[in-house]
């Protein structure tokens, strides 16, 4: 339907061009004969007649092509050039530049600034005005009555000249630059209507996939703890075959349960289930060590004593799309330090890459921020900072001098860790 659009407006713009065209022959004929019988000037009448009716033919041959597909730039302009011969054929058999009725050249620059490519108007004017200036010269005399007789001379002549080759190439600078930006306007707006189409699609998509993603926890959850009893029953356990197969089918539903779960990260949440114990120390190295660049990282582990806390894997997810981020913007080393301010973890990670740009840095942790140009950049550091607020944490971002930047999480102990700070196991 929207590739249609143009096509469609090209039909409307040469239906106005014939409209136009059929105005201005009533109008020619209306002069014409006007001034042959009311002021009885003597005119050319058959050869004035015999030009309009070429215009009357045009008309009615584009009738046709009208109907079946839009007019090319070079139709248009092939047009446009048969009626400047018309009119230059009129003026000619009266007066030449002398006729008031030349200055109608404009109204041809003006059609073809809007309706043709911009070396097509400027074709125009060039024509229009070598016509204007050859009409100066060489044109049948027209023999007005005495009492409307009056004579240009040569220097007003070469003025009206200058003046119409003046206002046509202004007219033509602008028109066409404002018909540009209109068309430059309407295809971004466009394109904003079609990719405001396909988020909405994928934004209805996302709401499908982590409804059905917390309607499939459940069963799932119920199969894991049925397994585990199956496999701890000592009929199964005394049977090689079915121990391997209910050990099998154990791997498919943690598969099932780590694609719903990264699902509902994906979808900005963060999944409480199966929470797994742990200390600070070993989540942290096991992200680095489970990274496909854990060569290009210096952890430095500055707490004194190693915290025990429940994995999130929504946060460690966050800060693999932030070492991922690193190694993207051109980084060959990333520093990744944890340390505490009072009840408050830390995780900093400076990199040597290119940094956040200038426009980005104020809009860091919203959607669709980043210097990547690929479809769906700029979700990572977004759902980071989901991640970090669903914990009651935050992000900050800053550019490094010299080169780099540096991201920090901030997150509260109580959110990861297994009991309150200073209290006894």
């Amino acid at each position: 339907m929207r590739a249609s659009a143009p096509e469609d407006a090209a039909r409307r713009n040469l239906l106005l061009l014939v409209q136009l065209r059929w105005l201005a022959v009533v109008g020619q004929l209306t002069t014409i004969l006007g001034v042959h019988i009311v002021f009885g000037v003597r005119l050319p009448l058959v050869p004035m007649l015999a030009t309009i009716g070429v215009l009357v033919v045009l008309n009615l041959a584009m009738f046709p092509a009208r109907a079946l597909r839009p007019a090319s730039n070079t139709q248009v302009l092939a047009g446009l050039l048969v009626d400047v011969a018309c009119l230059t054929g009129l003026l000619y058999l009266s007066g030449g530049a002398t006729n008031p009725f030349i200055s109608l050249y404009l109204l041809q620059v003006v059609l073809g600034a809007v309706l043709l490519e911009t070396w097509s108007s400027w074709a125009l004017v060039l024509l229009t005005s070598t016509c204007f200036a050859v009409l100066a010269v060489v044109h049948r005399p027209l023999p007005l009555p005495p009492a409307l007789a009056s004579s240009l001379s040569g220097p007003f002549v070469f003025a009206l000249w200058f003046n119409y080759t003046l206002t046509a190439t202004l007219v033509v600078q602008f028109v066409t630059r404002i018909a540009r930006n209109l068309r430059d306007r309407d295809a971004r707006l466009a394109e904003l209507r079609q990719r405001a189409a396909e988020e909405d699609h994928i934004v209805r998509m996302g709401l499908l996939a982590s409804g059905a993603a917390h309607e499939l926890g459940t069963p799932l959850a119920s199969l894991s703890v049925a397994l585990g009893d199956w496999r701890a029953d000592a009929k199964i356990r005394r049977d090689p075959q079915l121990s391997v197969e209910v050990a099998d089918m154990q791997a498919e539903v943690a598969r099932c349960k780590a694609i719903v779960a990264g699902i509902l990260f994906a979808a900005g949440e963060v999944s409480g289930e199966a929470p797994e114990r742990t200390t600070l120390r070993r989540f942290v190295t096991g992200l680095i060590e489970s990274w496909s660049r854990n060569d290009s990282v210096t952890l430095d582990y500055r707490l004194s004593s190693d915290l025990p806390i429940v994995a999130d894997r929504a946060l460690g997810q966050a800060i693999v799309n932030l070492l991922d981020n690193a190694i993207e913007a051109g980084a060959s080393r990333i520093y990744l330090s944890v340390s505490a301010v009072e009840d408050t973890l830390m995780l900093l990670v400076r990199d040597n890459g290119g940094g956040f740009s200038d426009a980005i840095l104020p809009r860091i942790g919203q959607p669709y921020t980043s210097s990547k140009r690929q479809q769906g950049a700029g979700l990572g550091l977004f759902l980071a900072h989901n991640v970090l607020r669903t914990l009651g944490g935050s992000i900050e971002a800053r550019n490094l001098e010299g080169a780099g930047a540096e991201v920090v999480f901030r997150v509260p102990v109580r959110a990861l860790a297994l009991e309150e700070p200073g209290t006894g196991g």
